[in-house]
């Protein structure tokens, strides 16, 4: 049966990206689109300056926006998808929630809440099971399920196939992130062409964060964040799109190149429609990955490791993936077949 979908903040960037993931698929159909109060009552065409490599969907391009309210939102629409501004989603998520709506957000607000499940579905599914503590503690007819930064979602799939393997003590990771990451006007050309930029807001506390509690323990109340310390240093280049990063993880068993390697091939994906047959895709070339060759492998969701060496504590490693597809729209879109087939909706 189809579940009927709705896009909250759909006319950016993140939104677009959403809507390239929704149109089609083979669970949800697109019912709702919302955005600003200027944008409300336009058509969708009129609404968005369309900026994604594919065409605007024919039979989305005419749907009308509606203001992101919950009255607006049609009752037969079952699960939401949130692209909106930190700030705004702050504000606006529970409102939608309390009414009951399920939603699949990629805002940061909450990520790091006791009972807000931060999922990636190969890595941590089972943190879903913080949606009853949630609707406990709340009080909220509805879920609220959050998927990470793009930067950390990127090193955290990587990193649990090292952790199950060989046990991480400490984590380190520098960052070359596309100038995608901060929306069609984060970036202007002034700022990043010949340039690198060695700071990204909030980006680090983001990826020392996120990163531990994907990576630890539910015991069905809550989740115990994992003890490695993890620490960031976050760059922004001026490539499009796909986030690439240097990562030296220590572990506490000994591991060689080759252990490694295995672990990360080895490492499971789930069957859920947006997930890829080989999550982590492991190349030998020393030059690999590289964001305009490799971000979209497996249609932008694969994570591809490259560069593995030993090091006096553990190994060194470069990962990557598409910043906008499995580090946004993508990873919600996989959340919310996660709901789905879990049976939240």
């Amino acid at each position: 049966m189809t579940v009927r979908v709705g896009v909250l903040g759909a006319t950016g960037a993140v939104g677009q990206r959403l809507i390239q993931q929704l149109d089609p698929h083979p669970d949800f159909e697109l019912a709702a689109l919302t955005a600003s109060e200027a944008s409300a009552g336009k058509s969708y065409r009129e609404a968005a300056k369309w900026r994604v490599d594919s065409p605007i969907p024919a039979d989305v391009a005419e749907e009308t926006v509606v203001a992101t309210d919950p009255d607006e939102i049609p009752s037969d629409v079952d699960l939401l998808f949130s692209s909106l501004p930190s700030s705004v989603g702050e504000q606006v998520e529970p409102e939608f929630v309390e009414q009951g709506y399920v939603m699949s957000s990629n805002s940061s607000n909450f990520r790091t809440d006791a009972d807000i499940p931060l999922t990636i579905p190969e890595v941590n599914a089972d943190h879903l099971g913080l949606i009853e503590v949630q609707r406990d503690e709340r009080g909220w007819d509805g879920a609220l399920v959050k998927n990470p930064n793009c930067s950390t979602i990127t090193m955290v799939p990587p990193l649990a196939a090292l952790d199950e393997a060989f046990d991480l003590t400490d984590v380190r990771v520098s960052t070359l992130q596309a100038v995608s990451g901060a929306g069609y006007s984060g970036v202007t050309s002034m700022e990043i062409i010949d340039n690198a930029i060695p700071h990204i807001g909030g980006e680090e506390t983001k990826m020392e964060t996120e990163s531990r509690k994907l990576l630890g323990e539910f015991d069905g109340a809550e989740v115990e964040w994992n003890d490695a310390e993890v620490a960031a240093s976050c760059n922004r280049i001026p490539t499009l799109d796909g986030h690439l990063e240097n990562v030296w993880a220590d572990t506490a068993a000994d591991v060689t190149v080759e252990d490694a390697a295995a672990a990360l091939r080895e490492y499971p994906s789930i069957d859920l429609p947006s997930s890829p047959d080989q999550l982590i895709e492991l190349f030998r070339e020393p030059d690999r990955p590289q964001p305009r060759l490799d971000r979209n492998q497996a249609n932008g969701m694969g994570i591809a490791v490259g560069g593995l060496q030993e090091t006096a504590d553990g190994l060194q490693f470069n990962c990557l993936a598409h910043n906008t597809i499995r580090g946004a729209a993508g990873a919600s879109v996989l959340n919310g077949e996660l709901l789905l087939e879990e049976g939240y909706l």
